[in-house]
């Protein structure tokens, strides 16, 4: 009876009455498929079900009338006013609620309801609303309500708190509760755009599904991107099966074109679908259609190096939406907006991952992170964090001259698009910048002390120019490499946190030091902290590339699922 009023329609609840009374069960059938088994309703249950509510069940389209002040508060009769005057109107009510103040009445209807009862409190209260102007009438529209129900709910506790936190992690909002004394019923109103999505979220919380899912908006598919898809692809069944995990690819952008399709969009193919069936890319309009979309469950992935994409981030995280990204623009910006998008992802209960920023797939982020939370100090960070800039210094020779060795690093990519970012030393200051607010310091990038290897001069006009002027100096460099392969010493480029002091610069390193034999494109990280004071903690691995940063990604994303 509690199912069939709240919306599940297939019983009429007055039915209902003649067989409760007379003892006779009652067989429920799949009207598209009447041999399945279906539901059997008697006085005795055999539900072997671990969970303690039978249905959830909901009505669409209510509005809901809050008769609210002062003049309610300690006054006798004031209920009995309020629905007499409604029944003289013949007004159905289907939700009550009131707060224990006595300040307010809530009451839902039927929309086609609404004039007929406002009219009736308004001729009943009319000398409270009017004249004493103590009373007042508030309405809401375009509200549904759920109804979770069962028996077994009643003195099970946790019930409600599964119930909320269902809907509060999806980003629900719940405008009123009503539960009655029997515990066989708890009914929320929320708001109607947000009924499927409630409605999956609440069933997922109480009957387990059977696999996790989650929905996946991803921008950016150059080299990352790409691997990262293949990546998802490739792992795609693997992840069902062993992990109950279920991937949908529901939105992909590039710098040209969108698409989005709420039937998901098949990861093997994404890349011809979105160049055959996208329309012209729009930031802003991919970023509205996703929160418009309102799928539970849902991340943003960032693979690409865009300040406009970075810039999203707040209002993504605020519309419980978690963000995943390789982009570092976000976290080195102004110290400011990298606590905000902190504090929203911990307000909304969403995920915020940026592992990647640093480090490709080291786990360098949260590893800082876990030393910090579990009370330690860190004293000091030395680190060489542009496996572009590695992988360039340790390629040098007589055959290969500076600017050779930065097309080959470009070429095999190593480096950014465009590689004057990680000459510049600019790459490695975000880094640095990100791994010291990680250790707690409040740094800004001004703060960051820089000394460049190349003139300024170098940077000053296009790509082409850039090689042209970087051509110079490989002469330069190769004889200062002479001299330093005789003191048996290499080139690294290091940046350093050191009392809350942040620099980056080139430095010549000896044979004892950690980095002297550290190959190819691979990432150090010596921390120092009060616990690892004497002898740092080292991190070491590959620090740049496209598949092991997609790699990392795919492991931010796969906590998101806790998984």
């Amino acid at each position: 009876m509690e199912l069939s009023h709240f919306g599940a329609k297939v019983i009429y609840t007055p039915t209902l009455r003649p067989v409760y009374k007379a003892n006779i069960p009652l067989s429920v059938r799949n009207t598209f498929n009447p041999d399945s088994k279906g539901t059997i309703i008697s006085h005795k249950s055999d539900d072997t079900s671990p969970s303690p509510i039978k249905g959830i069940s909901s009505i669409d389209h209510i509005n809901l009338i809050t008769l609210q002040g002062p003049s309610m508060v300690g006054v006798t009769g004031t209920s009995s006013r309020l629905f007499g005057a409604l029944a003289r109107n013949n007004v159905n009510i289907i939700l009550i609620t009131q707060a224990s103040s006595e300040y307010s009445i809530t009451f839902a209807v039927n929309p086609a309801d609404l004039p007929a009862a406002k009219s009736a409190i308004s001729e009943e209260f009319m000398r409270e609303i009017e004249q004493n102007n103590e009373l007042r009438i508030n309405i809401e529209k375009d509200l549904s309500i759920i109804a979770i129900v069962g028996e077994r709910m009643k003195n099970t506790p946790g019930i409600s708190a599964t119930l909320f936190r269902s809907l509060g992690r999806n980003g629900i909002n719940v405008i009123a509760t009503a539960q009655g004394s029997s515990e066989l019923n708890i009914s929320v109103v929320i708001r109607s755009e947000s009924l499927r999505k409630a409605l999956n979220a609440i069933h997922d919380g109480f009957f387990l599904s059977k696999f996790k899912e989650i929905n996946l908006f991803v921008t950016g598919i150059g080299i990352v991107g790409t691997s990262l898809l293949k990546q998802l692809q490739k792992q795609h069944d693997l992840l069902f099966s062993a992990r109950r995990v279920k991937v949908n690819l529901i939105g992909i952008s590039n710098s040209r074109k969108m698409l989005i399709d709420i039937k998901g969009i098949d990861l093997e193919k994404c890349r011809d679908i979105l160049r055959s069936q996208g329309e012209k890319a729009d930031l802003p309009e991919f970023i509205r259609r996703i929160k418009k979309l309102n799928l539970r469950d849902s991340a943003f992935i960032d693979c690409t190096a865009d300040e406009k994409v970075a810039s999203t981030y707040a209002g993504i995280l605020s519309s419980y939406i978690s963000v995943v990204t390789a982009n570092k623009i976000a976290c080195s910006s102004e110290y400011s907006y990298y606590s905000e998008l902190k504090r929203i992802a911990a307000e909304k209960g969403v995920r915020f991952m940026y592992e990647t920023t640093v480090g490709a797939g080291l786990p360098i982020i949260k590893t800082i992170s876990d030393l910090v939370l579990s009370g330690d100090r860190i004293l000091k960070i030395e680190a060489i964090l542009s496996g572009t800039l590695n992988f360039i210094f340790n390629e040098l020779g007589p055959e290969m001259p500076l600017s050779k060795a930065i097309r080959l690093a470009r070429e095999k990519g190593f480096s950014e698009p465009d590689p004057r970012v990680d000459l510049s030393g600019i790459d490695v200051v975000r880094k640095i910048l990100i791994l010291s607010r990680e250790a707690g310091y409040q740094i800004e990038k001004e703060d960051v002390q820089v000394e460049m290897f190349l003139p300024e001069k170098c940077f000053e006009g296009d790509l082409n120019y850039f090689y042209n002027e970087v051509e110079k100096f490989d002469d330069e460099f190769e004889t200062r490499r002479i001299e330093l392969v005789k003191e048996n010493k290499k080139w690294r480029f290091f940046a350093t946190l050191d009392n809350g002091r942040a620099s980056v610069k080139l430095i010549a390193v000896d044979s004892n030091h950690p980095s002297y034999n550290l190959e190819g494109s691979n990432n150090i990280v010596l921390l120092t902290t009060e616990r690892y004071r004497e002898l740092p903690m080292v991190i070491k691995g590959y620090g740049a590339g496209a598949d092991v940063t997609a790699a990392g990604v795919f492991a931010d994303l796969m906590r998101v699922v806790n998984v």
